[in-house]
């Protein structure tokens, strides 16, 4: 009688079973193929294509400085104030656009969900490079403007910039997967989504000088502001392209850094709770779908 000996298993995964984010690093495969999806199909049938990527950006610069700085005079006192804007502007566009992708993502791709399995997080941090991809060539165009403005790079200044990046990515992608997830059951939450959006761009040092909201608020609502994390990653911004082009009319805002890594710090906490409500909604994403 021969003897029987116990399958080894190792080498197998339950089926359905997502590690979250970890998924992300191991299915690059199909990470790549949603990017280069997201990326071939986002102009496709358009005359202009990908030349819309800087149209829409300098539509909307120009819009913003006529009014707020021509118009409303909010360039006085900040030196080169279109790359004060544009710098800031970049930043939150990045958001905005990270956050919007990754909040419809599980929705846009519905077919994929309902037929094949697949961690449910590559839609989201795929439509967030997306967003990235579509960001680089907006920071192109601002790293020429500062370059004839007199812009000296710095390892403090790229670092600034790296940060802030990285701040508004972390953020966005916490924040996608959260709404995203709510989003398959509840379509209401893009409605919320750009709100939040619309509130991103005025709390946020764009427009406007930090100064002028610590002139109007009392000190500990100021640090509220500052500990806001799109507060942060738009400053690192002004501190990496901005400010070396300027003779010092604005000074940046008081502890930058310690704010910085708050904001980052925040940014996780919302991708960790992001990740624990997206694990827990998306066994029903196939049904509600």
């Amino acid at each position: 009688m021969s003897q029987k000996f116990p399958a080894d298993l190792s080498e197998f995964t339950v089926p359905g079973h997502s590690r979250g984010l970890i998924d992300a690093l191991s299915y690059r495969y199909l990470l790549r193929l949603l990017i280069r999806k997201g990326t071939l199909t986002r102009y496709h049938g358009s005359v202009l294509g990908w030349v819309w990527s800087y149209v829409k950006p300098a539509a909307q610069f120009l819009v913003f400085y006529l009014v707020f700085g021509f118009f409303l005079g909010l360039n006085k006192g900040i030196d080169n104030f279109p790359i004060y804007l544009f710098s800031g502007m970049i930043a939150i566009n990045l958001f905005g656009e990270a956050f919007g992708n990754a909040t419809r993502s599980i929705v846009d791709n519905t077919a994929l969900v309902q037929k094949i399995y697949l961690p449910r997080e590559l839609f989201p941090i795929s439509a967030v490079i997306v967003a990235f991809v579509h960001f680089l060539p907006q920071v192109l165009i601002l790293v020429v403007v500062c370059l004839i403005a007199g812009w000296v790079p710095s390892l403090i200044g790229i670092a600034s910039i790296i940060l802030g990046m990285l701040i508004v990515v972390t953020l966005a992608i916490g924040l996608g997967l959260f709404f995203g997830a709510i989003n398959v059951a509840f379509r209401d939450a893009q409605n919320l989504v750009e709100l939040i959006l619309l509130f991103a761009t005025w709390t946020s040092p764009v427009l406007y000088a930090w100064t002028m909201v610590a002139d109007k608020v009392s000190p500990w609502v100021f640090n509220l502001y500052l500990a806001n994390p799109l507060t942060s990653a738009v400053e690192l911004f002004h501190a990496g392209f901005w400010f070396s082009t300027t003779s010092g009319s604005l000074p940046q805002p008081p502890h930058l850094a310690a704010f910085s890594l708050i904001g980052l710090l925040i940014s996780l906490i919302i991708l960790a709770i992001g990740q624990l409500v997206f694990k827990r909604l998306e066994g029903h994403f196939a049904q509600n779908l």
